[in-house]
């Protein structure tokens, strides 16, 4: 590894120091070759969890596996899990088996635990995201370990990226992660993978190396991730570019994260005292409420695009938007719905909750041009969480 920097030492102490944090566990983690709860790899990490409970820490676990485990007791070959609902008739088979597994370890180590599944409403709609965070405060309250998963018997909307692309909800649980820890505003967001972390081909080097420390997730950290997997070492690093968006999120919302390998036994015995290992993210400035919400976990119904002066008078003015600021709209939406606020070349730069529908825009005609479409308190600056 390189030298130490002041900013990974920093991280480390605050990841060293959370009190409050998320744990994520990936389907090669959880599961073995034959489709089974992976014993050998899950068992120190729950001994792990209790300990740190035990230390007065409170933890949520995110753990994937549902589906494999119910691939492996439906007897069914892995490309049949491209078919919509033989993927979701896995999971309801599964998320029992991996339930009853946790229950056991959890019981012998004298933790209680309890089942979350969530879906993307859960976190696009305001009222069921508050009331989540009211249930999984009660729960960390209570002292029992909240264990999460995605509904996937159930779930099947897609969320959109920025970019207008389409992409999974909760992106193999990763996003799904960093939306609970968001939510919770926890201090940490732990990824446990099958590789040792952010992994990157160096200049003149043979094989890629462990980055230590990233500071900021630049376009350069975002293509090194989404780079080919490879056998070896590269075996986990096709899904790299999620566990990077997820700690992106996780550093937006004044929290470190850190992607580590599963497999050692002490993965979290060591991140937690502040040994050096894994890949830590640096924390940024914490944006909170629902301004987090807005960014990060709203489902985008509509679409607008400003001109230039609004668009200064939003990044630059911290001003609400005027109706007579929007050059069109590209998408319909309703009161009270979450916008995409677009400048002219159509990059994404702000969101906003609408404070009347579309369709009303010139319902007063020349009067419409002096009414708030968004008002200051219910926008968020995109550029200002990057």
């Amino acid at each position: 590894m390189n030298s130490v920097s002041g900013g990974e030492i920093e991280a480390r102490n605050k990841l060293k120091a959370a009190r409050r944090m998320v744990i994520k566990l990936g389907t090669s983690t959880v599961t073995d070759e034959e489709g089974g709860v992976c014993a050998g790899r899950v068992e120190p990490i729950a001994r792990g969890i209790a300990q740190l409970m035990q230390d007065g820490r409170q933890v949520v676990l995110v753990s994937s596996g549902a589906v494999g485990l119910g691939r492996s007791l439906l007897g069914l070959h892995p490309s049949r899990l491209k078919d919509m609902a033989v993927k979701q008739a896995c999971a309801a088979a599964g998320q029992s088996l991996l339930m009853e597994s946790y229950k056991r370890l959890f019981d012998g180590l004298g933790r209680k635990i309890a089942q979350v599944l969530l879906t993307e409403e859960d976190f696009s709609n305001w009222g069921r995201y508050s009331n989540l965070r009211r249930t999984m405060e009660k729960l960390l309250g209570f002292g029992v370990l909240p264990v999460v998963n995605e509904n996937d018997t159930v779930s099947t909307a897609e969320l959109e990226s920025v970019d207008g692309r389409r992409q999974a909800a909760f992106s193999d649980n990763d996003r799904l992660a960093a939306l609970v820890m968001s939510g919770m505003e926890a201090d940490a967001l732990v990824l446990l993978t099958n590789v040792d972390g952010f992994l990157r081909k160096k200049t003149g080097a043979k094989q890629p190396e462990l980055e230590p420390f990233v500071a900021r997730v630049t376009e350069e950290v975002r293509a090194a991730a989404a780079g080919p997997s490879r056998t070896g070492v590269q075996s986990g690093r096709g899904g790299m570019t999620t566990k990077i968006e997820a700690a992106e999120i996780a550093m937006n919302c004044g929290g470190v994260a850190l992607i580590a390998n599963g497999a050692n036994p002490r993965a979290l015995e060591r991140v937690f005292a502040g040994e050096r290992m894994g890949t830590v993210f640096a924390p940024a400035t914490r944006m909170r409420g629902k301004r987090r919400w807005l960014a990060y976990a709203a489902g985008v119904r509509g679409r607008v695009v400003v001109d230039e002066g609004a668009q200064r008078a939003i990044t630059a003015g911290k001003a609400s938007l005027l109706n007579s600021g929007v050059v069109r709209v590209e998408r319909e939406f309703g009161p009270m719905d979450v916008v995409s606020i677009r400048d002219t070349a159509g990059r994404e730069f702000a969101r906003g909750i609408a404070a009347y529908a579309s369709d009303e825009r010139n319902a007063d005609g020349e009067k419409a041009a002096a009414r708030v479409l968004f008002t200051r308190e219910n926008i968020v600056v995109l550029e200002a969480a990057g």
